[in-house]
């Protein structure tokens, strides 16, 4: 622990025993389940940016949801590991405090038990470049499709040109696997946040997290109606889907599928 840093942020020196420390892994290089990944220099960028950054829980923005703060971050290049189209991984890693309070004291158990474990930042990227032509989406002249193969390469866009970082937070259900982070995005301004990745099996990574993150919101029913759903759907229209899916969840929405035959609908039933 470095309890200097830590001091930069605090009105008075605190002492290494009213503190509690841990680290996370907030993001990485590698191609995640929304068939898009960091560019190693964002990394780089979000390693600074993200020094001081508050800690909150499912990204309600709130005062009274911060419990925890950024004083230190890395990025560390795993030299036994490779991502998902050969590059060395890397990850971003910080290591974040709170002070020990009796209002936390479950918070920091929840912690160390493993149950408080899965993480997802906020932050503006500028640019989605395609992984195959290296053209920069919405500037047209790109027609490749994220998650389709040209050539043995997989179509992925690499987020770049890092801009600011928000926040980060705890969340029941990651997006990405390997750190373990939500991520998402907003057309307009480029919003992101990410977890960290488990596995790069795109599509049935995408519809295992249907299915978990219908059965949260409805039980197995709901969990075994999303899975029909998403079995014939391709990689856009399962995204789409978890998009829909991760906004109810995070409204403490209860979703209800109904069978309807408007355009809109996913595989024959509509989220309501």
């Amino acid at each position: 622990m470095s309890i200097e840093k830590i001091n930069r942020f605090t009105r008075r020196p605190l002492t290494e025993d009213e503190v509690y420390t841990f680290s996370v892994i907030l993001c990485d290089n590698d191609i995640d389940r929304d068939m898009e990944r960091f560019a190693d220099n964002a990394l780089e960028t979000l390693k600074d940016s993200f020094i001081g950054k508050t800690g909150i829980s499912d990204h309600n923005a709130t005062a009274d949801n911060q419990n925890a703060r950024i004083f230190d971050a890395e990025v560390v290049t795993d030299t036994e590991r490779t991502t998902a189209d050969g590059r060395p991984y890397k990850y971003l890693k910080g290591e974040a405090y709170m002070v020990r309070t009796d209002d936390n004291k479950n918070l920091i158990a929840e912690i160390d038990g493993g149950i408080k474990k899965e993480v997802s930042i906020s932050c503006s990227a500028a640019k989605r470049i395609c992984s195959v032509c290296g053209c920069e989406r919405g500037a047209g002249g790109c027609a490749h499709q994220k998650g389709k193969s040209y050539g043995g390469k997989l179509c992925h866009d690499i987020l770049d040109d890092i801009t600011d970082a928000y926040e980060w937070s705890f969340v029941a259900v990651p997006a990405q696997v390997n750190a373990g982070v939500t991520k998402r995005f907003t057309e307009g301004e480029r919003v992101y946040s990410t977890a960290p990745q488990r596995s790069a099996d795109g599509e049935n990574e995408l519809r295992r997290d249907i299915r978990r993150l219908a059965f949260f919101t409805g039980g197995r029913q709901m969990a075994d109606m999303a899975s029909l759903s998403a079995k014939g759907m391709d990689t856009e229209q399962l995204i789409a889907y978890k998009r829909s899916l991760e906004k109810h969840c995070r409204g403490g929405v209860s979703l209800q599928l109904e069978q309807d035959g408007e355009a809109d609908s996913v595989d024959g039933f509509t989220i309501k």
